[in-house]
């Protein structure tokens, strides 16, 4: 078998931006190292031992494995308490219980980002008519858009939140189907101030979903209450098969876990299954495989910037997240891009991915994801939904060197167009 079928352009092209691009490397090799200090450190503090990789059937008590690495969550994310459970589906259900817990019928919830991302809509109340949303139990919803610059309008959640009515105040870190730079911690930290100082009743979420690992610190550690995420995200390191995290404030961990299972059973109940080997190796990894997401994205933004397609962030700009925006603004060129990805992957690299109306989206998006576990995008993958301005979201990379390969397959099929 000989090399991947890639035009001589291509190659050049690549070349080029592998030049540029160097230096921001040697920063993320840092970033990782920072990043694995601290988990292994918590994995010594917490004395890991083989009982804690196997796992438990049934009602899953006493299960050694799962409520250690509860701990070590805590401890790496700076929070009182974490559940991480393989019974969240994926990350919106991590968060809807995150939010379900927080408020009560009369409550209110206040976005501080705008419209959050399409599949939270439904859970909340403000699309669809899904039985059991917040709206369905008597929360209510506002929310705060951001400056036309993509940043928090900070006067505006000062204002929202001072409404005694108000219990949570969502954030979501990473700018979803939208134009704008996932947020910094300087500018979570910002909002929770904000907030907090506003009402001391309302709790700060984050939607972390993408952003774990992209820094050296998390949301819960510049004042958020509480945030959650997937594991088949960041924190998974590409090897837990499914799963979520809720982290943060323990009475409010706690909530969250009488919404996962039932009041009063929370967090005591809930085998493992034989997954916490997975679990364990994947957050081990997740410092190092997050920083070649990181590479990943970083090399896809420089070479479609050679090739004169305008991306968000630019490759040398700063970022708290793993996702890559190619605006190509044409839905052709949305469906080469993503059938590029597709074909560059290890697994299913022979299938044409087309759009289709996914659950919880308003409108067809197309997904690329040949990956090992279905729908990882901490793997390398890349989706849009099939409208206007046609932008491409790229995100993942389990190792740099297939990352690499598979983004150069992609601009070749935008070459060919």
């Amino acid at each position: 078998m000989g090399p991947m079928e890639l035009s001589p352009e291509i190659r050049r092209l690549s070349e080029k931006a592998m030049a540029d691009i160097e230096p921001a490397f040697k920063a993320l090799d840092r970033l990782a190292l920072e990043n694995t200090e601290k988990v292994l450190s918590a994995f010594q503090k917490h004395r890991v031992s083989e009982a804690c990789l196997t796992g438990t059937t049934g009602y899953g008590y006493n299960d050694k494995g799962r409520d250690t690495l509860d701990l070590i969550y805590a401890d790496v994310f700076g929070a009182e308490s974490a559940l991480v459970r393989i019974g969240f589906v994926n990350g919106t259900h991590a968060i809807t219980a995150a939010l379900f817990g927080a408020m009560v019928t009369g409550d209110i919830l206040l976005s501080a980002t705008g419209t959050p991302y399409d599949t939270l809509r439904g859970a909340i109340g403000i699309e669809g008519d899904y039985r059991g949303s917040l709206r369905d139990y008597g929360v209510g919803y506002a929310q705060t858009d951001l400056m036309p610059d993509g940043t928090p309008d900070y006067d505006a959640v000062a204002r929202a939140a001072a409404d005694k009515r108000v219990a949570a105040v969502l954030v979501q870190r990473s700018s979803g189907y939208s134009a704008r730079s996932a947020l910094t911690m300087p500018q979570i930290g910002k909002i929770c101030d904000i907030v907090h100082a506003a009402n001391d009743r309302a709790a700060v979420i984050v939607d972390n979903c993408y952003g774990e690992f992209t820094g050296t610190t998390e949301p819960t550690q510049v004042g958020a209450d509480l945030m959650a995420g997937s594991l088949i995200k960041n924190p998974g390191g590409g090897l837990a098969p499914t799963g979520g995290y809720v982290a943060g404030r323990k009475d409010l961990v706690e909530a969250a876990a009488y919404r996962l299972t039932s009041p009063g059973i929370g967090g005591e109940c809930g085998a493992s299954l034989f997954n916490n080997r997975l679990l364990y190796q994947g957050f081990f990894m997740a410092p190092h495989t997050v920083s070649e997401a990181l590479k990943t994205a970083i090399f896809c933004a420089r070479l479609l910037e050679l090739m004169g397609y305008g991306t968000l962030p630019a490759w040398d700009a700063t970022r708290s997240d793993i996702i890559q925006m190619v605006q190509l603004g044409d839905p052709e060129l949305l469906q080469r891009f993503c059938r590029g990805i597709q074909a560059g992957a290890p697994v299913d690299a022979y299938v044409s991915p087309e759009p289709w109306d996914m659950p919880g989206y308003g409108c067809q998006v197309i997904m690329a994801a040949g990956t090992f576990v279905q729908g990882a995008s901490i793997e390398l993958s890349a989706d849009g939904p099939m409208r206007a301005p046609y932008c491409a979201y790229l995100q993942g990379g389990l190792t740099f060197e297939a990352g690499r390969l598979g983004i150069m397959t992609a601009a070749d099929m935008l070459r060919d167009k």
